[in-house]
């Protein structure tokens, strides 16, 4: 397990038995013929967690890679797609308890299956490893505001925070 001691003030996990979809913050675990994907701990901080979400194909849909799948609400809104092409199938159980995507990312919080239209080996080598995910994180606010400081660390935003902090209501 690699660790992020400091991530945008919080401590965070890394699996290194998995791989990972590095532009929408998902990992991916190989399960029989499948792959199971959900949110990394780093995209779930990045992103404030999950509020709310719904499926935006028919469970058990043939899909291609890049194609949406799965309408998410945090503190944006965001649309995943799928990372490969196959047949998707999604968690019930974190479509009726969202909170589950945050609680529990890495085992119950999955959000969508997927049986690869390839081989299971030949999709899984177009994922990223853990080291690799983690150097894709360098350059996100996680990294850049390891303390977690309000109005992170942009100038202009500092400055607008100090300035609402010091109004009288």
């Amino acid at each position: 397990m690699a660790v992020i001691e400091k991530f945008l003030g919080q401590r965070v996990e890394v699996p290194e038995d998995r791989r990972y979809h590095s532009k929408q913050g998902l990992w991916a675990r190989a399960q029989a013929q499948n792959i199971d994907f959900g949110f990394t701990q780093p995209a779930l901080i990045l992103a404030g967690g999950v509020n709310d979400l719904d499926w935006l194909v028919k469970d058990d849909a043939s899909v291609q890679a890049g194609q949406d799948v799965v309408f998410v609400i945090t503190g944006k809104i965001l649309y995943l797609s799928a990372p490969i092409a196959g047949v998707v199938s999604f968690n019930p159980a974190v479509k009726q308890n969202p909170s589950l995507a945050s609680e529990d990312p890495y085992e119950k919080g999955w959000l969508f299956r997927m049986k690869p239209e390839v081989n299971k080996e030949e999709a899984w080598r177009t994922l990223a490893d853990s080291q690799s995910y983690i150097e894709s994180l360098k350059g996100s606010e996680g990294f850049k505001n390891p303390e977690g400081l309000k109005g992170g660390v942009s100038g202009i935003c500092k400055a607008v925070y100090s300035g609402i902090r010091e109004q009288k209501f």
